[in-house]
């Protein structure tokens, strides 16, 4: 029987991005437009927050101990021990109204993240590969870059442009980072939302949060829906397995965007807890920053 928590950690304006580090069983994630980068340790309940310059788009886990956060046109490291926060990398978008976005670790510690157009539908986004130090772009053509995951054995890897309404798939080769042409995968518009972010569990079932029916749903490896839950929050926006056996879903939700989603639920941008599902996640791959 699924059970949902609301955890007390207050409402966020954009929470996205939740990341279970295995290493100190706590739970990091984001809430984009207040730039904040939030930590909750489940067992004790204490909670701790660092606010960085600007928008943030997304973080990961690091080799080093480190978070690596994507602002709107740069990388930096967040050493959350300390506090201090070191330059990566800075980059180039294709106008001034595109940030970074969503972005997820593959399976070899390379960090592959999306941008974002801001108040316009041009297509001028585009996702990044992002080795070490190096940057390069691998797809482009893109408004709002979500749903940034990979398959268990890493030989997929899941993308999503949420104005499409549409998840694609793409070759993937961990070894080498080879990215492959884009293939369609699931129409999502028939559940009447967009498709936001997604994680995948041990079985490679890909969890995908449904933001505009606040809904989270699960799809088999072939893409076939397996089943849909309906979350106590409106527009939730990317999920997480975490706690001590990775059976736990954490997913982030949103009060006020800053564009067309916003909500007076009492629980408007809460974080939340599933228990229940009977899936089993896989610990959260670290980006490789040894050397840099």
């Amino acid at each position: 029987m699924l059970a949902f928590d609301i955890l007390p950690t207050g409402q966020d304006l954009l929470g996205e991005c939740p990341l279970w580090d295995v290493a100190s069983q706590s739970l990091y994630w984001i809430d984009a437009r207040r730039h904040v980068v939030r930590h909750l340790q489940p067992d004790t309940g204490a909670q701790s927050h660092w606010t960085l310059p600007e928008e943030i788009g997304s973080i990961a886990l690091c080799e080093s101990g480190q978070l690596l956060v994507a602002l709107v046109d740069r990388f930096v490291r967040l050493d959350p021990r300390s506090g201090t926060i070191t330059p990566l990398l800075q980059m180039r978008h294709a106008a001034d109204n595109v940030r970074l976005n969503d972005g997820r670790v593959d399976r070899a510690g390379r960090f592959v993240v999306g941008s974002l157009v801001k108040h316009s539908h041009e297509p001028l986004g585009a996702l990044y590969q992002l080795s070490g130090a190096t940057l390069r772009e691998v797809d482009r053509g893109f408004r709002v870059s979500n749903t940034t995951c990979f398959s268990p054995d890493g030989r997929w890897m899941y993308f999503a442009d949420s104005m499409s309404r549409q998840i694609l798939r793409y070759p993937y080769d961990t070894a080498t980072g080879a990215v492959g042409p884009r293939e369609p995968f699931i129409d999502i518009a028939p559940w009447n939302s967009a498709p936001d972010g997604a994680t995948v569990d041990a079985e490679g079932g890909l969890w995908v949060a449904l933001v505009l029916s606040a809904q989270l749903a699960r799809f088999h490896p072939d893409g076939r829906l397996d089943r849909l839950i309906d979350c106590p929050v409106p527009y939730v926006t990317c999920p997480c397995f975490g706690g001590p056996e990775l059976d736990t879903l954490y997913l982030t939700s949103i009060r006020d965007s800053g564009n067309m989603l916003r909500t007076d639920h009492p629980h408007g941008g809460a974080l939340m807890a599933i228990r229940g599902t009977g899936a089993r996640g896989l610990p959260e791959v670290r980006f490789d920053d040894r050397g840099l």
